[in-house]
């Protein structure tokens, strides 16, 4: 690829993480909004997802101009973010088994409808870019963690607007933060086998003539 087409490949990179940061930002705050006018654990648990997410990619963008090392760094740090809203959220959901909640489904259902809508655009804005490197392997992990988790809400707030329970709420709010521990996870075992790659490379080229 010539120096050419990595600077096009670089700006589109550029381009879309722009886009999918601000499309995060948007959906973290109306998450945020209707979870606490809606009394939800699920949607203030998304939007706090939604809000690591837009951090992740500004670490992203950070990252695209700098070391293997540097990118490494950063998908380290969009790890951790997520295995620390983890628990965040669980503690949150045994707080309002405790004291109890009164959620509200359609209003559940809506947000978790358009940010579903949000998160397939940030999936193909992001599977569409070539040479993705383990902070962009991230990224699209984000978006997809997201998209599941939309869905849990979207039954949750069926079950919410019938029943007029609000464990619904609760155990989708509790399974975001698994997705988020399995993602956490995921991206910090991608991060570590980077290395293993990029020492491979190193082999590889030492033993070229």
């Amino acid at each position: 690829m010539s120096e050419t087409d990595l600077d096009l490949a670089s700006a589109d990179k550029r381009r879309t993480l722009w886009i999918v940061l601000w499309l995060n930002v948007a959906i973290a705050v109306g998450f945020f909004i209707t979870g606490a006018i809606g009394d939800s654990n699920a949607l203030i648990a998304n939007g706090l997802d939604n809000t690591s997410d837009a951090v992740v990619y500004g670490l992203t963008l950070l990252a695209l101009t700098r070391s293997r090392v540097w990118k490494r760094g950063a998908a380290r740090v969009s790890g951790f973010m997520l295995l620390i809203f983890a628990v965040g959220v669980v503690l949150d959901a045994i707080r309002r088994f405790v004291e109890g909640s009164e959620p509200a489904g359609i209003m559940m259902m809506a947000i978790a409808a358009v940010a579903a809508v949000v998160n397939l655009l940030s999936l193909y804005l992001l599977k569409r870019l070539q040479n993705r490197d383990v902070n962009l392997r991230a990224a699209t992990t984000f978006s997809f963690n997201d998209f599941v988790a939309n869905g849990g809400i979207i039954i949750a707030g069926i079950v919410v607007l019938f029943t007029g329970a609000n464990w619904p709420d609760l155990v989708v709010g509790i399974a975001v933060a698994c997705i988020a521990l399995y993602g956490g996870i995921e991206i910090l075992r991608d991060a570590h086998m980077d290395i293993h790659e990029e020492k491979g490379t190193e082999h590889q080229g030492f033993g070229k003539k």
